[in-house]
């Protein structure tokens, strides 16, 4: 598709709406990524991985609104003073956050985080550098074999996209049951079942946690489920899920570093109530997690996998953590904002072969032992 035509066809989608027209330009940009409308004051974007100041702003709070009116109104989602906080997407798919001026000091505030349409599937990313093809070749192969994995990182980084296009190795004769907070994940394969949590309305009820949705999909003849995020006694349901044999589960979870995944997963089972002790819950992380796929954005905005991380139980209550590929920074790079290094691939055998084997799955021939 050229440039023309893609600019055509999304217009489309938002030249009806008349509140949109201080930010159309924007959204269609494909070099924006991320719109930040901080009130009537300014509108920050990002681009090729940078914050900046677009130089554009809402001419006023009735723009303001007609724009928040705009975006609500196909969702038929609500803001008011009992709940004046709001996440929903656009019809492209774009994921959206409004924030009313009685929480946000300096006025309403929407954050847009534009749905990407330049990456189709993995191997676009090898193109952008943010992995190598034997990673992707790595990552592809644990989809078959249905390896649990979680995707870490920080808001920003790519972990739900890399997750999105992961999802597309999943085989199609498979019933993939996805749950998110806000739906953005889109599958090509025929099975699918795609459910959003729901927030209490004004009187406190009719919530729906991700928990309860998790519970639920267990009832819904799953061979595969996917997590949009894990952020709190979710945490339990997953690995209960995988230890009653839901293997190739995928979410997503924030942390900068796999060793901070396995700490917030600690964290999350503690907290959710369960008088269990420290050794069972990291046993159970074991149990329930094959892989930790860290991601980060550089100083300079690229995005890369900087971890791939096997997740092992050692046995006498210990949990332990192995790089299989990561990326090197080099010493120029330190510091400096330039993310100039390399991709190493570590002299670590993962410990799941027999599970590649038992699925027919070949193991990629960076991962297996040198011939004797």
């Amino acid at each position: 598709m050229s440039g023309m035509q893609g600019h055509q066809a999304g217009e489309s989608e938002f030249q009806d709406l008349p509140g949109f027209g201080p930010i159309r330009e924007l959204l269609l940009d494909p070099s924006v990524s991320e719109l930040m409308i901080n009130g009537t004051s300014r509108i920050f974007i990002e681009r090729d991985g940078r914050m900046q100041d677009s130089g554009t702003k809402i001419r006023d709070e009735q723009a303001l609104g007609l724009l928040v009116e705009s975006i609500l109104r196909p969702t038929g989602r609500s803001l008011d003073a009992q709940k004046p906080y709001v996440d929903c997407r656009l019809s492209d798919g774009s994921r959206v956050n409004i924030v009313l001026r009685s929480l946000s000091v300096d006025g309403t505030s929407i954050t847009i985080r534009k749905a990407t349409k330049d990456l189709r599937q993995i191997g676009d990313l090898v193109t952008k550098g943010s992995l190598t093809a034997n990673m992707a070749r790595f990552l592809a192969s644990a989809m078959k074999a249905k390896l649990n994995i979680v995707f870490s990182g920080g808001t920003g980084t790519g972990k739900t996209t890399l997750l999105g296009l992961l999802a597309s190795e999943i085989p199609e004769d498979e019933r993939i049951i996805a749950i998110e907070d806000t739906s953005e994940l889109t599958f090509a394969q025929p099975n699918v079942v795609r459910l959003e949590a729901r927030r209490a309305g004004v009187e406190g009820t009719g919530a729906v946690s991700i928990a309860d949705l998790l519970v639920n999909s267990l009832r819904m003849r799953p061979t595969r489920i996917i997590m949009g995020e894990i952020r709190g006694t979710e945490a339990v349901e997953m690995m209960q899920a995988v230890a009653t044999g839901h293997d190739g589960c995928l979410s997503v979870l924030h942390a900068g570093s796999p060793i901070g995944a396995v700490g917030r997963l600690e964290m999350m089972v503690t907290m959710s109530g369960h008088m269990i002790p420290l050794w069972a819950i990291r046993q159970q992380i074991a149990a329930a997690v094959d892989v930790i796929v860290q991601c980060e954005i550089e100083r300079d905005g690229k995005r890369r996998v900087t971890r791939i991380t096997e997740v092992s139980d050692e046995g006498e209550e210990h949990l332990s953590l192995h790089d299989l590929y990561r990326f090197e920074r080099s010493a120029a790079g330190e510091g400096s904002g330039d993310s100039t290094g390399q991709f190493v691939r570590t002299d670590r055998m993962p410990n799941f072969e027999a599970r590649y084997e038992a699925r027919g799955v070949a193991l990629p021939s960076d991962l297996k032992p040198a011939a004797q």
